[in-house]
């Protein structure tokens, strides 16, 4: 039996893993191999990491991990998870069981992005959606942002919090958009320009945004674009072992965690983008060293003897 089963080998899982190694405990990573910012050329905002790319750092991680005899890194899929009296057992692809005193969960969400021609060609190249993340690299220079959404209030948190990196912004609702006449005039007093016309595709040339392309047969010129993809976290493994979700906007079925990554489900807990709207390197890497050193802090505290 493992000390703990961390299922998720991204920023998250590696650091749960790497505080859990450093704790002397025996680890078994599970990593399917599939990296929700595969595309994209560089993390950022990571302090001392800011440039590198996504499956660099990864393979960093891995490095390091190695050095820590108790930690097992293993590209075995989980498929299901149960609770058996004081443990847990996890289900692989293969059919094995592996049984661990705790679980972290490191799953992720997946990106579904808008049925638009051309975009998924240019995700995480010139098609992004994290400004914190790629904003820099485009700053200045000509945007659109395409939040995705009805809600009104979310399409005006984009189109303004996009301003902050270029002042040559157009706002996209492909249709008609949900804004009263004091929003409208809003976008108007900060400069952004407003397109409703349907959206048919997006061009681009050596994953470079040129140009949208609208239903009219109007295109617009652009270097980049910032899109809100729906999210849909990877929260079946928890569903299983009965965590709670949370249902609050804008990503409902998160996995609900309190401040020590906690769930609501004794002994299970969660980290990364899977737990939280705001997802970075950074806060994966912190959610997932707390989870590891508080599942730790419950092993050494539920010792009944030296």
């Amino acid at each position: 039996m493992y000390d703990a089963i961390v299922v998720g080998g991204g920023p998250a899982g590696l650091s749960a893993a790497l505080l859990l190694g450093r704790s002397r405990r025996t680890v078994l990573v599970c990593d399917t191999g599939e990296a929700r910012n595969a595309a994209s050329h560089a993390s950022h905002s990571f302090l001392t990491r800011d440039g590198t790319p996504p499956l660099e750092l990864r393979r960093l991680g891995r490095e390091q991990l190695a050095t820590y005899p108790g930690v097992e890194l293993t590209s075995s899929t989980v498929v299901d998870a149960c609770a058996e009296d004081d443990h847990f057992v996890t289900i692989h692809a293969d059919g094995r069981r592996v049984a661990a005193r705790k679980l972290v969960l490191a799953t992720g969400v997946r990106d579904e992005l808008p049925a638009i021609e051309g975009l998924e060609a240019l995700w995480g190249r010139s098609v992004f959606h994290c400004p914190y993340c790629d904003g820099w690299e485009v700053r200045d220079q000509p945007l659109a942002v395409y939040p995705n959404t009805d809600d009104p209030a979310l399409v005006m948190q984009a189109a303004l919090l996009i301003r902050q990196w270029s002042r040559d912004l157009i706002l996209l609702t492909n249709g008609p958009a949900p804004l009263d006449d004091e929003s409208r005039s809003r976008l108007a007093l900060f400069g952004i320009t407003l397109r409703e016309e349907p959206i048919v595709r997006v061009e681009g040339e050596n994953g470079t945004l040129k140009q949208i392309v609208f239903a009219s047969g109007d295109t617009l010129s652009r270097r980049a674009i910032f899109v809100r993809p729906r999210q849909a976290p990877r929260n079946e493994l928890a569903v299983r072992l009965g965590c709670e979700l949370s249902d609050d906007p804008p990503f409902p079925g998160l996995i609900r965690v309190d401040a020590s990554g906690q769930t609501t489900v004794q002994g299970v807990y969660a980290a990364g983008d899977v737990v939280t709207p705001i997802q970075q390197v950074a806060t994966a890497v912190s959610s997932g060293a707390v989870a590891g050193a508080m599942a730790n802090l419950a092993m050494v505290m539920a010792h009944t003897s030296p």
